[in-house]
């Protein structure tokens, strides 16, 4: 099988979904004439032209807004943030138009929109620029959330998105736009709302999504070292939740550990710890621990930063304090 990169991986979901529905365009800030913020849309300009490809001045209220009322009336758009932090400029839009059309209209509209764009810090961009808010939107009825951590899953996902009758918050990461890895030539789609279980085990799951994955499965690396089996599980997305894959698997291990970038109060990690002991409760021989970001706005110094994120050596504790395990 070929190896491509997560950004490629992207261009080629958004580029099969153009050319098999003339309805799909994208629009968002650079993603025409500059290839992409990110060269996620780099060539698609000249294979689409500027109707499907379009650039947006810097209005995110705006452009979102230009993208509910095209979905509303037929169309397929993908709207690009050039960060989810931006995203909050649009918020309005996003929530009280897109999220809640199908409902206020009784069901007579819809809004097959995609928003999507990268979350979380990406190096030294401080605290405005560093921010996860994929329990924001998470919390919204109406809206599907969606979180790829491979390039396998970003295509995959992302074609269901784009296909999908409800509006779609796809949240990528600018750290992994040049991870590679194995996609398929031929067409595929992943269902959204099913959890992947990426590493089998029986001694404790580790319950992760987006770039996080990279911390539980090294995680899992190190325990592995040590005799821990530790069983691994990609959301994949976060609204909808896969818990029967959560309590299916905690059934057989007895212990969780999630692993998650964004802030403690109100995550998506209060949601799983709150569903696993509501469903699974007779299972658990340990309290349902969790790593996330320290509760402060993301420092810019390195040093702080990697203080403040989730990381290998925070996993290992927590696993091992819900093993009983010293040292």
């Amino acid at each position: 099988m070929r190896t491509i990169q997560f950004r490629e991986a992207l261009r080629e979901a958004m580029s099969e979904e153009m050319r098999r529905d003339g309805r799909v365009f994208l629009m968002g800030e650079e993603v025409a004439e500059y290839n992409g913020a990110y060269k996620v849309s780099q060539g698609m300009l000249d294979e689409f032209g500027p109707e499907r490809v379009i650039d947006t001045p810097i209005a995110e209220l705006g452009f979102a807004g230009i993208g509910v009322g095209a979905a509303i009336n037929g169309l397929l758009p993908i709207i690009e943030f050039m960060t989810f932090n931006f995203s909050l400029v649009a918020i309005d839009q996003v929530i009280n138009s897109a999220a809640k059309i199908y409902s206020m209209s009784g069901g007579q509209y819809s809004c097959p929109i995609v928003f999507r764009g990268p979350t979380g810090n990406a190096g030294m961009l401080s605290s405005q620029h560093s921010q996860n808010f994929e329990n924001w939107y998470a919390n919204c009825p109406g809206l599907k959330v969606v979180v790829p951590s491979t390039p396998y899953d970003a295509k995959g996902l992302l074609k269901s998105a784009i296909r999908d009758a409800d509006p779609v918050i796809f949240m990528e990461s600018e750290l992994m736009y040049g991870d590679k890895g194995e996609v398929p030539e031929e067409e595929y789609l992943i269902p959204i709302g099913k959890a992947n279980v990426v590493r089998e085990g029986e001694s404790v799951t580790i319950v992760s999504f987006g770039k996080m994955m990279k911390v539980a499965l090294a995680a899992a690396d190190e325990l592995a070292k040590e005799g821990i089996k530790a069983e691994v599980i990609d959301l994949r997305s976060v609204r909808p939740i896969d818990y029967d894959t959560l309590v299916e698997s905690v059934k057989k291990t007895n212990r969780m550990v999630v692993v998650e970038e964004a802030w403690p109060l109100a995550s998506i990690s209060s949601e799983l710890a709150y569903m696993v002991q509501r469903r699974a409760f007779d299972y658990l021989d340990a309290p349902v621990l969790r790593i996330t970001c320290m509760d402060v706005p993301l420092p810019y110094a390195p040093t702080l930063i990697e203080a403040s994120l989730p990381n290998v050596e925070r996993t290992v504790k927590a696993v091992k304090e819900v093993l009983y395990v010293k040292g």
